[in-house]
């Protein structure tokens, strides 16, 4: 008789997730870490708009050229500081912690930034806001993603990396509004900066009110703690059938936690390049985060002002609405590329992206180019829409697919590294262009952009020899494009988001948690399996598949989907 498979599509909710209270209260949980990433987009966007403020460059005094770009690098400086330890910190304390540490970071810098009285206390709060954001950022998707129901993972941490542009919508209008009213006051960019500490006041208060990550107390040997959070936010609390999912995770939790103390041995960075697969792998996620930044989008994103002025527009309110209505374009556009990630593929994305770019910045560069030497008023009026169009393109596939792309290639044991090796790249990359940027401008003017023509010839060059489509294929396929590993047959492949998993199943459904189960009832419950089965006809086995070979060490990468501990739960009759 052959064996029943299932996938935990079998033990998800099947109703509409607002009639279901447990994820109802989650998901409203959820939006605290969410406002991490606003705090991200709504601080790195604020010197944009407080550039075109007269009342901020009077007060410091017109900041240029090397001023200016330690004023903007200031950020990054921070997040560079606070990047490599925060992960530690997350595992350490848990996500909580880290997200509360970041916004006391956070909150401390805002007020120094709003009560500042030189450009160097000004420098100063922005790197102090900078590491706040580094352990914000590395906590919050972290909880997002260990926290959210299965089904709805892949919706929130795509929603996560988007609300970054809400952020900067936010950061660009209270500028504009913060004019209207204040005028050339110093009280016109004070007040925007105050308002940014609304974020991290509301996550310091609200944070312990929150669940923590099943994950993290299963880490820490809680592991009834991590079951009564799924039971209560993913099973509804007191639905008995939804316990198939709990004993299901819970299975998946423990396999993974599993599979790293196995890997403890070897921690240390210098895994990522050890073997030509991972070298491969680190080329190709380096580049990209390099690419992120250095496509020409931080001209715009930290310096338009000077932008803006090099084609002629220098009135106060029409940079604001250019730079507000910029921003609300870029959000609308990431989230068309996230509507079209799994319909064209990540490959086919990366090329129209860089394709785009690279004709769109082209033509950017002839109408300033032409403004600078004749003046002409017909390229001022097609430079603001070449912006616009650029900046669609690059939010086309950059914005909303750079991390999961870094995911999807990366193997179980060098995942994590190998995400914060991105982060880091990315914001070298930034605090390093930021820095020039102004100087450049100063420099060569309009012939700085043909600098960024020619980067982006190299990175469309690079996406057509090295980029490779991830699109429906496994973590195991995809790792045999890299290591030359022939993938297990009857792989399944990721449909909508949602990660397949076979369970073989016999007999019943699983007993319910009680409220009093010891913290190693999941351990227990294997040693305790053959007692159990004289108490009942049936019993439940938590069995872990590890893909380990004896004595075959972790030459193959692992079979786990994206976003999923895999692990099998297994009902013998």
């Amino acid at each position: 008789m052959a064996v029943p498979e299932y996938t935990i599509a079998d033990f998800i909710h099947r109703e509409s997730w607002w009639k279901n209270r447990g994820l109802l209260v989650l998901n409203i949980y959820l939006i605290l870490p969410l406002l991490s990433s606003v705090l991200n987009g709504l601080d790195s966007s604020i010197l944009n708009g407080l550039q075109i403020l007269p009342g901020w460059q009077e007060y410091f005094h017109n900041p240029q050229g090397k001023t200016l770009g330690l004023i903007n690098s200031a950020h990054g400086i921070g997040a560079l500081i606070g990047i490599p330890i925060s992960p530690y910190v997350s595992d350490l304390l848990g996500r909580r912690a880290s997200m509360f540490i970041g916004a006391t970071f956070g909150l401390a810098g805002v007020l120094t930034q709003a009560l500042c009285t030189t450009v160097q206390v000004f420098i100063g709060a922005r790197v102090l806001i900078g590491l706040g954001i580094a352990f914000s950022i590395n906590a919050a998707p972290l909880l997002i993603s260990e926290l959210s129901y299965p089904t709805h993972r892949g919706k929130f941490t795509s929603l996560y990396n988007s609300m970054w542009y809400f952020g900067s919508i936010i950061s660009s209008w209270i500028c504009l509004v913060a004019y209207d009213q204040a005028g050339t006051s110093q009280w016109s960019w004070r007040v925007p900066v105050f308002l940014q500490a609304a974020v991290p006041i509301l996550q310091m208060m609200l944070i312990w009110f929150i669940p923590e990550s099943p994950r993290f107390l299963a880490a820490k040997g809680l592991e009834s703690r991590a079951a009564r959070v799924l039971a209560q936010y993913h099973a509804n609390g007191t639905n008995e059938c939804d316990h198939h999912l709990v004993a299901f995770e819970m299975a998946q939790i423990r396999h993974a936690l599993n599979l790293e103390r196995e890997i403890a041995c070897s921690p240390s960075y210098l895994t990522c390049f050890a073997t030509p697969g991972n070298r491969r792998r680190m080329f190709i996620i380096i580049s990209i985060a390099v690419s992120s930044q250095w496509s020409g989008n931080g001209l715009v994103s930290a310096y338009i002002n000077m932008v803006l002025d090099g084609i002629g527009i220098t009135t106060t309110q029409t940079k604001a609405e250019i730079n507000g209505g910029l921003q609300i374009f870029n959000l609308a556009s990431a989230l068309l590329g996230t509507m079209l990630v799994d319909k064209l593929g990540r490959r086919k994305l990366f090329l129209i992206s860089n394709i785009g770019m690279l004709i769109v910045f082209s033509m950017w560069t002839t109408t300033t180019a032409l403004f600078n030497e004749t003046r002409s008023t017909v390229a001022v009026k097609a430079t603001v829409p070449l912006i616009f169009m650029f900046f669609f393109f690059y939010d086309f596939a950059y914005t909303p697919i750079i991390v999961s792309y870094t995911l999807e290639i990366l193997p179980y044991n060098i995942r994590a590294r190998g995400l914060a090796i991105m982060n880091f790249t990315a914001y070298l990359s930034n605090t390093f262009n930021v820095f020039v940027n102004p100087w450049a401008l100063d420099a060569i003017g309009w012939k700085y952009y043909l600098v960024y023509c020619g980067w982006l010839v190299l990175e469309l060059v690079f996406v057509m020899v090295f980029v490779i489509e991830t699109k429906g294929r496994t973590l195991e396929e995809t790792a045999a494009l890299f290591d030359g590993v022939k993938p297990p047959r009857n792989t399944t492949e990721r449909r909508d988001s949602t990660t397949f998993t076979r369970i073989p199943q016999y007999g019943p459904r699983p007993p319910r948690l009680e409220k009093d189960i010891p913290d190693n009832y999941f351990e227990h419950e294997s040693s305790s399996i053959r007692s159990s089965a004289l108490r009942s006809h049936s019993y439940i086995e938590l069995q872990e598949r590890s893909r380990v070979q004896q004595g075959g060490g972790f030459g193959s990468p692992s079979h786990l989907e994206t976003q999923s501990e895999e692990s099998v739960v297994t009902f013998v009759k």
